[in-house]
């Protein structure tokens, strides 16, 4: 009988782990597909995603490249697919960037965008320098605030664990006293 509590209560902490640490994080984001990529400055680049479903429609970003802050996306020619275009700026300089895009049904999708250097110089033998120091996104946070999903799914797991422990602790010291 004793095992049989123990298994229950395991069992029922695992689930609220389970439970708690599912919110739909990974369900609202999504990858941004930029084409051509890489891309060299003054190129027209073409952003895609599924993020925002069928029909659906969003706002890309593309500020860390010195791109618009705002390019509209819509539907596109397949199923499930928004698309939009930007020009990589004659100014920008080589290097990786963010491109993010901020779906009406509330996902996010964000994907890279590497540029390179208009000339290619010398020899044909030439590649092109890899992108060094962190990755500018210019989407800023993935959530409105400071992560309160993330909080709430801590504070609820360290909650359930307390509570599991305490009941676990208290039926055991239960059982000696005879």
């Amino acid at each position: 009988m004793r095992t049989a509590r123990v298994l229950t209560g395991t069992a029922l902490t695992i689930a609220a782990l389970g439970l708690a640490g599912s919110p739909s994080l990974a369900a609202t984001f999504g990858k941004v597909e930029v084409t051509p990529n890489p891309a060299q400055p003054g190129t027209m680049v073409t952003v895609n995603t599924t993020a925002c479903g069928s029909n659906g429609s969003g706002t890309g970003d593309a500020s860390a490249v010195g791109g618009p802050a705002s390019f509209q996306l819509t539907p596109g020619t397949h199923k499930e697919v928004v698309v939009g275009q930007f020009t990589v700026p004659n100014k920008a300089k080589p290097g990786t960037y963010g491109i993010g895009v901020k779906c009406k049904n509330g996902k996010e999708a964000t994907g890279d965008l590497v540029v390179t250097s208009g000339g290619g110089g010398g020899g044909g033998s030439a590649s092109p320098k890899p992108p060094t120091g962190g990755v500018q996104t210019g989407v800023g946070s993935t959530s409105d605030g400071s992560g309160m999903t993330e909080i709430v799914a801590g504070a609820a797991v360290l909650a359930t664990a307390a509570v599991g422990g305490t009941w676990f602790l208290r039926r055991r010291g239960g059982g000696n006293r005879i």
